[in-house]
């Protein structure tokens, strides 16, 4: 029960905290209400409690009046008696109290005036008027301090013949020929209560309208602000979208309407901008593909020349016989960048077929392995193979995984720095996986995402042993995404490089996770820690993305 409450509370609060986070309105509003409220009930408080203390100050002052007054009232009856014991002393005091009451003494309400002697206890009886028992609203410090000469007050609260009420209490020495006795008034506070209670919830039910009202307000200057942000993040996500003609409602002529009108004029700037750029891309396109195609006929021409020129050129002058041989190699550099380029504008132009159909990959890595077997011995590269002994069946274009593995082995035997070169095939039950592992220079930071751009070369200066076009990462990642599949590369200077091809083993299928790793197991850490820890490989990724993501060891997870 507990787990279960704990559970809705932390999705409460997780929505509650969600929704904070989202609303600038809600946060607006929630900040108004709480500084006007902390404003308020601060004003409030003081003015309440000034409020009661007036009403307070006033009551003691007429307490104070009219305590004065029947002081002087109460000597002047009794200085005609000079001893306690006398006859008619306390009929004088009993008409005194009921005189400076003022009214009826069986009343029970109203002030109430109380003469007593703590001089004469025997003498002389306590008298009130009305009759009541006020010896539990006097304290004894209070009788004390009256006893001892001195005026003085306080406050408390009891029942004199009715409900509790709260008393004012004040009391004042009366000196006589015979001695001192005391005066008290007791003055009931109701009415100042009363007083001051309907002040108090006047002042809170107005600084609670007060409150809503400025909640209220802000929600409206707000909304006024917010709405039009919100209608330009959603025209702005619609703009993203590819929905190009989506303009914000200009009205008025104030800054939200100039915010509106810049708004509308950005996006007219952009479109008209990616039009011409998508118009440029399309031309650039076409005119590649025209070139392309253009150039096969005099290509063809100057290849059957060239071919003639070659074969005789045991019969020229060494330097002609040389030349004989440049034109013969540069042909075949311009011929392979040729069918590149039309390669590439078939991707550009989404012409691009892929023929599917079970394959053995096993056969397919031996065969690019023994092609470049020559190139690999010439610049005292050895090519390694890790393959299963079994058949790797995929549904796959055999053609163009066949190039992108002759791209990645060749790439990797130039750059091998004369160490050995290890493909390794692996699969699971939804995808297969290629590596092509080299030891060579490696990959400086931020280069694995640059690897695979037309025409970028690590190093400019460096001479090509293969005499690559530059467009053989490029095409091969277009082939990885028409798979479905992705292309990721890691490297690290000093270590090599290794690249992983990975595909759904069933065409249409998505891929999740790798069979292979792509960061190799002879890989130092950059910081040195445990090798069996989660590791960020960046590279191309599938065809969403550049950034690839998983751990070391077994399955990496790759998310684009």
């Amino acid at each position: 029960m507990w787990r279960v409450l704990a559970g809705r509370t932390a999705r409460l609060a997780g929505g509650v905290h969600q929704t904070w986070r989202r609303s600038l309105q809600l946060r607006v509003v929630t900040i108004t209400l709480v500084a006007s409220s902390l404003l308020v009930g601060g004003f409030a408080y003081l003015i309440a409690d000034k409020i009661t203390n007036i009403l307070l100050e006033n009551a003691e002052t007429d307490v104070l009046l009219r305590l004065q007054n029947g002081s002087e009232y109460a000597q002047g009856q009794f200085s005609l008696y000079n001893s306690p014991q006398e006859a008619q002393l306390q009929d004088t005091i009993d008409g005194t109290v009921n005189y400076l009451a003022g009214g009826d003494p069986t009343q029970t309400s109203g002030v109430v005036v109380a003469i007593t002697a703590d001089s004469f206890p025997l003498a002389i009886e306590p008298r009130t008027s009305p009759n009541v028992q006020v010896r539990p609203l006097i304290s004894p410090e209070l009788r004390a301090t009256v006893a001892g000469g001195k005026v003085a007050h306080q406050i408390g609260t009891g029942a004199l013949g009715g409900e509790r009420t709260k008393y004012l209490v004040y009391g004042s020495p009366v000196p006589t020929n015979f001695g001192q006795v005391e005066l008290y008034y007791l003055v009931p506070l109701a009415r100042q209560d009363a007083t001051a209670a309907d002040a108090r919830a006047t002042v809170v039910a107005t600084g609670v309208a007060l409150v809503l009202l400025l909640g209220l307000l802000a929600a409206l200057v707000t909304r006024l602000v917010v709405t039009p942000v919100r209608v330009a993040a959603r025209t702005a996500q619609r703009l993203s979208a590819g929905l190009l003609d989506q303009r914000m409602v200009v009205n008025g002529e104030d800054d939200l309407a100039l915010l509106a009108a810049s708004f509308n004029q950005m996006a007219t700037n952009l479109q008209r901008q990616i039009l011409r750029l998508e118009e440029m891309s399309r031309l650039q396109r076409r005119f590649t593909s025209d070139v392309s195609h253009e150039l096969r006929t005099p290509l063809t021409t100057v290849r059957m020349a060239a071919d003639l020129i070659f074969a005789e050129r045991d019969e020229f002058d060494p330097a002609v016989a040389r030349s004989a041989e440049l034109l013969q190699a540069e042909l075949d550099r311009f011929e392979e960048l040729l069918t590149d380029l039309l390669e590439i504008s078939r991707f550009d132009a989404g012409f691009a077929v892929l023929d599917s159909e079970p394959t053995d990959l096993v056969p397919v890595v031996h065969r690019v392995a023994e092609r470049l077997a020559g190139l690999a011995e010439r610049v005292g590269v050895t090519i390694e193979l890790d393959v299963p002994d079994a058949p790797v069946i995929a549904e796959v274009d055999p053609r163009r995984v066949e190039r992108v593995l002759r791209n990645l082995v060749g790439n990797a035997v130039e750059h091998g720095e004369a160490k050995p070169v290890l493909i390794t095939l692996g699969m699971d039950q939804s995808a297969v996986a290629i590596t092509v592992r080299d030891h060579g220079v490696g990959l400086k930071p931020g280069e694995e995402k640059l690897v695979f751009n037309r025409f970028w070369r690590a190093d400019p200066s460096r001479a090509r042993q293969t005499g690559g076009t530059g467009l053989g990462l490029s095409i091969s990642l277009e082939d990885a995404r028409l798979h479905g599949g992705w292309l990721e590369a890691w490297g690290a200077p000093g270590q090599g490089a290794q690249f992983r091809l990975t595909l759904p083993a069933r065409a249409g299928d998505r891929l999740t996770t790798s069979p292979l790793r792509l960061v190799p197991a002879d890989a130092a850490l950059p910081f040195g820690g445990p090798r069996d820890g989660g590791l960020l490989a960046i590279g191309p990724g599938s065809g969403a993305g550049a950034l690839a993501i998983g751990p070391v060891e077994g399955k990496a997870e790759v998310t684009s």
